[in-house]
């Protein structure tokens, strides 16, 4: 049975998605995702196995590898983000951008370097010293999974990389986001997108987030503070936040890479419109890159380069368009969210967003909703 999103439910959210309401809206970005879920230990282990890896390719299956702008901005840095030195100078990435968990950044890195390597082997076999370095990001899941246990293998990271596609994109408990929480829910995979047009030119401009992030009391639904009244499954002990968000944006509106640094900064005020203050343990770690200005590698490219850039005059816009479509995310990832845990194996149940009852209250705020 397939959970209603939040635009399913009539919630209040501004601007006009695109046809997916997905990052997959922007023309050439495809996702793909690995889910390891089991309710019963492996042998020798204490904990289930609930993990994964979601992968975003900026230009799907190119045949060549191909540099995209971007930025990033840390707004809170209890986490990693792979390769986010070189995106601050170099101002751009190659390959693909992967989000996993805690404990399997490494093997994320090496697998998507060997797939890289495989995939691309008539450029990086022959003698321009190339190096490969993707971008790999993390949140925690230890709640729900055995992270000690490193499940995550080569093989996983390669069939997320490989059945990387456009479309729809599945969301809640699926990838990377498989084991993770937000506000005290279920939380994990959740996009959106949002129309936007700059100088009679018609663009799109999605994220995707892995939300794992936030306390009951700070969740808010379209500026209700719905957390308050929600108390379903509250794990009693837990009195800090042990997670983070990572937020990747992606659009085809030509930027150039301090503008896309910018546009990173404002997923601060997307998560922060769903109640987070970006707790101290979280890391709240922002990727955005623009799939213009298509180009060669920059040891073929010309001496002098010439790149398009929207006016910065023109910005708002595109910077309302990711605080809603960042916020919007969130909520899809919490809603597709499903209970999980509970066993005699595990130490927690964390409780899927109630849908009843967050109409509830919102209704009772007098938020607008479908009839």
């Amino acid at each position: 049975m397939t959970k209603p999103r939040a635009r399913d439910l009539g919630l209040d959210l501004a601007g006009t998605p695109g046809p997916l309401n997905a990052i997959t809206d922007v023309p050439g970005v495809a996702v793909g995702l690995a889910t390891i879920r089991e309710e019963t230990p492996r042998p020798g282990r204490r904990l289930p196995v609930r993990t994964g890896v979601t992968a975003i390719l900026p230009r799907g299956h190119e045949a060549a590898p191909e540099p995209v702008y971007a930025g990033i901005h840390r707004f809170n840095g209890n986490g990693e983000m792979t390769g986010s030195h070189w995106i601050e100078d170099g101002g751009y990435f190659l390959g693909p951008v992967l989000i996993t968990n805690t404990h399997s950044v490494g093997i994320a890195h090496h697998a998507a370097v060997r797939w890289m390597l495989d995939r691309h082997a008539s450029t990086y076999g022959g003698d321009d010293l190339l190096w490969v370095m993707p971008v790999v990001a993390e949140t925690y899941d230890g709640m729900l999974n055995d992270i000690n246990g490193q499940h995550v293998t080569v093989e996983h990271v390669h069939a997320a990389l490989d059945g990387a596609t456009g479309g729809p994109v599945a969301e809640g408990s699926t990838g990377g986001g498989t084991g993770m929480i937000a506000y005290e829910f279920k939380g994990g995979t959740g996009t959106a997108s949002r129309r936007v047009t700059v100088d009679g030119r018609d663009y799109m401009l999605g994220a995707l987030v892995q939300a794992n992030h936030g306390r009951r009391d700070w969740l808010t639904v379209t500026g209700v503070p719905v957390g308050r009244h929600l108390r379903q499954g509250l794990n009693e002990g837990q009195v800090q936040e042990r997670g983070s968000i990572i937020v990747v944006i992606a659009t085809d509106i030509p930027m150039a890479p301090h503008q896309l640094q910018r546009v990173a900064r404002r997923c601060s005020i997307g998560i922060g419109r769903n109640g987070t203050p970006g707790g101290n343990n979280s890391g709240d770690i922002f990727l955005a890159f623009s799939t213009a200005n298509r180009g060669p590698m920059p040891h073929q490219a010309p001496g002098h380069r010439r790149i398009e850039m929207v006016n910065d005059e023109l910005f708002d816009p595109i910077y309302l368009a990711v605080v809603e479509s960042v916020e919007e995310a969130v909520l899809n990832a919490m809603l597709a969210g499903e209970a999980t845990g509970g066993t005699v194996h595990d130490r927690f149940r964390i409780e899927a967003l109630p849908v009843d009852e967050l109409q509830d209250v919102l209704r009772r705020h007098r938020r607008p909703l479908a009839a």
